[in-house]
């Protein structure tokens, strides 16, 4: 299998886009990954969604997408893996690429979900639950992550409190991202004082929805050379693990197992440990799942992640960087478009544009977007190439 690199992308600000529709948010953010790739064409494109169908009424959008953008009679379709979409529509595109089938392939995530009522929305979110045993029983995807939550605390002796620093960060970093939906920072009186949505998670536990599209253009290593302007970056590892859809059937709800097998298999396929991450873009859709995403790829033991953010070891500066700008929390969680944005924002660090939030001499990034309550995730290693 040939090494895959990242030649292009493009984001839009996560929003309330009401003037544009799916397709020109997938549109924009396409046009912009191929301009930064310096190219007008590529050979697939993968469409990571997860609610166009139910919000949209819209499907087949591979090549409804396409078509806006002009690349009529190429390999096209949409990729869902509930919240993971984004990562699986790369993860198929590097495939593709890596085997040899496709030259160049594009992956772009894109959801609009804020011309629907609440309570619609509500409804779509939890088709990423079990429908049979969650869902119908009317727990929505909130009360799912506040159990989760709750056994968490209970279990190892937190509070609630001791969860505003992965909040605060969030926010923090967020303050320097144009593309960021929450630019504003908060204090850990907001964070306590925050309304509650589901006991124990508070407005501030949970990351905003919101319309957005970013889009990553992909080519095997081999097609490029590296220059002093732009290195190349090498997606070392792409890896995939399934859990379980209702959370009641695991062995350990506290122990996203998915999460654990992926990053293992990152680790492996890019020839690299833990130590070695230099920054984390994990999927911190919920407080609670940072914790979680920390412990299962090794940077914390288990039910210890809190004492990572309590001692500022997930800031820019520290030890493991984490949401570097902004997160889910803070940047937006457009839901089948925010594995593209991490991706996205770890290209950034590995070329060094990430601009205020710039991690020092950044060389191995990793990205982890999970669907679902844990079912399905996927990890992504990339590497700046001298």
């Amino acid at each position: 299998m040939q090494e895959t690199a990242v030649i292009g992308i493009g984001q839009i600000k996560i929003g309330e886009h009401w003037d544009s529709s799916l397709r020109e948010l997938a549109g924009q953010a396409i046009f912009a990954a191929l301009e930064d790739a310096g190219t007008q064409t590529v050979d697939g494109l993968f469409v990571g969604n997860m609610l166009s169908g139910t919000l949209v009424r819209q499907e087949s959008i591979g090549s409804l997408v396409a078509d806006w953008v002009g690349l009529k009679n190429q390999e096209a379709y949409k990729v869902e893996a509930a919240c993971g979409s984004g990562a699986a529509a790369l993860h198929t595109a590097i495939m593709a690429v890596a085997s040899g089938e496709l030259k160049t392939a594009l992956a772009v995530g894109v959801e609009k979900m804020t011309e629907t009522k609440g309570p619609e929305t509500t409804s779509a979110l939890a088709t990423a639950a079990d429908a049979d045993y969650e869902a119908f029983q009317g727990v929505s995807f909130v009360a799912l992550n506040a159990l989760i939550m709750q056994r968490y605390m209970h279990q190892y002796g937190w509070q609630h409190a001791d969860f505003a620093p992965f909040s605060i960060n969030a926010h923090a970093n967020a303050v320097n991202n144009p593309f960021a939906r929450l630019r504003e920072p908060i204090s850990e009186q907001a964070y306590q004082n925050a309304r509650m949505i589901a006991t124990p998670i508070n407005l501030l536990d949970a990351s905003p929805i919101g319309d957005g599209a970013a889009a990553v253009v992909i080519t095997s290593s081999a097609n490029i050379f590296p220059s002093a302007e732009r290195p190349i970056i090498a997606i070392t590892a792409s890896a995939s693990a399934t859990d379980t859809l209702a959370v009641h059937d695991r062995s350990n709800p506290l122990f996203l197992q998915a999460a654990y097998k992926s990053a293992l298999r990152a680790y492996a396929q890019a020839g690299v440990e833990r130590q070695d991450i230099d920054l984390f873009e994990l999927h911190d859709a919920f407080s609670i799942m940072s914790a979680l995403s920390l412990e299962a790829c090794g940077f914390a033991e288990q039910g210890q992640a809190p004492r990572l953010a309590l001692d500022g070891q997930l800031q820019l500066n520290g030890s493991i960087p984490v949401t570097t700008l902004g997160g889910l929390k803070a940047r937006g969680h457009p839901v089948g478009a925010t594995g593209i944005y991490q991706i996205v924002e770890v290209v950034q660090q590995l070329r060094g544009t990430a601009g205020p939030n710039q991690i020092s001499d950044a060389r191995n990034g990793m990205a982890q977007n999970i669907g679902g309550s844990g079912a399905t995730v996927l990890t992504h290693i990339l590497q700046r190439k001298a």
